[in-house]
Formats: structure tokens, sequence, C-alpha cells
């Protein structure tokens, strides 16, 4: 399944250069510049709050955004770069980069777990402790993954689920070379204090 492209809406902007993007930042935008795909560069601004809002949100740089200015065709972009205001840490200038549907880009895309009612370990009171919510994969603009699938049919306590044991979506691939770690299934908590009181009587013992 496709995961859905969000939308960032922008306005064309007269005019490049400083005294452009100046006038944008005094009516309450943030100017910015979309290039790339063979194409002339094009000149845009941004509500900043809505821009804020987004940035603040987090992943802005590694989200595919499909950028909407009136009276232009919707355009698939990805962030390249942020200006800030060196004392404000406020955005100045934001430049996108277009994308076609072949290109290949870095996205974060969730982890969904499937099948806790077949989970032995889940069973037996373990937890299943998820350390990566979301994985960073290299995907193709046109077909972005709604999310990754893992299947936690068959998994006992103490088990370590790797990015090797999941079935990612064609054409994608991670982008850390190493078999990270996903999510492990941990004891349940009454166990592990006991474990901790046998150990603890059995050194008072041999004592």
């Amino acid at each position: 399944m496709a995961k859905e492209i969000p939308d960032l809406v922008a306005e064309a902007r007269a005019g490049t250069g400083k005294g452009a993007a100046r006038q944008a930042r005094r009516e309450g935008k943030v100017p910015g510049i979309v290039y790339g795909d063979g194409k002339e560069p094009v000149a845009v601004a941004f509500d900043f709050n809505k821009l804020l809002t987004k940035l603040r949100a987090g992943r802005f740089l590694s989200t595919l955004w499909n950028l909407k200015v009136e009276g232009q065709e919707d355009v698939r972009v990805v962030c390249r770069g942020v200006q800030r205001d060196v004392v404000k840490d406020l955005p100045i200038h934001i430049d996108f980069m277009r994308l076609r549907r072949t290109s290949k880009v870095n996205l974060f895309i969730p982890v969904e777990f499937v099948n806790h009612e077949k989970c032995p370990g889940l069973k037996k009171g373990g937890t299943l402790v998820t350390v990566r919510p979301e994985v960073e994969l290299v995907v193709t603009a046109g077909d972005i993954p709604d999310h990754v699938t893992v299947d936690l049919e068959g998994r006992e306590i103490g088990s370590t689920i790797h990015i090797s044991d999941v079935t990612l979506p064609a054409g994608a691939k991670p982008t850390i070379d190493r078999d990270f770690v996903i999510a492990n299934l941990a004891a349940p908590s009454a166990l592990r204090s006991g474990g901790d009181d046998e150990e603890a009587e059995a050194d008072a013992a041999a004592e």
C-alpha cells in the first residue's frame, strides 16, 4: 500500500534576490525556492506559522511532500535545506528539490507489528519493546510504502527482531548497512525481579 504524501501549500513569489525575500518576511512569509528535474527554479513563499509547525513536528527533511501552488501543477519535493536566523533559530529561507516518480529518496517509514495473538512470548506475559518505531529506507518516490510489517507469530520471550528478519517492500532498502534491531520481546517484570531475588539468595548462601 502506498503511503499518502502530505500536502505542503505555498504561493508563487514575485521576484528573487534579497529584496524580494525581505519583503516576503515582512508579510509573515518564509521565502523559498524549488529547483531540479531539469526545470527552471521557481520562487515560492510559505506561511510562517504553518511552516514552523511542520518543522517542529520533526522529520521535515526526510518527508516527501506534495507541493501545492495555486495555478501550478502539484509537484513532489523534498527539503534540501532550511536557513535559520542565527539569533532566533527561526526559518528565514527554505530550499526544495523536485523529484520524479522514479527518483530515489531516503524516508522514515513507520513499523507495524502484526499477529500479536499468535506470539507465544506475549501470551506468556512478555513485553514487546519497540526499539525503532520507524526505519529509514531508500524508496522510490512514486511507490512509497505506507508501513513496514513485522510478523510476531511464533516469537518467544528473549527474541530479538532485526531488520534482516523483515520482508521489505519491493524496491526499498535500509539506509544503514548493519543488521540493526527493530524490537525485542522482554520477559515479564515479575520474572525478571524473581530471577534477581534468586541470584541474591544464591550469593548469600555462598557467603
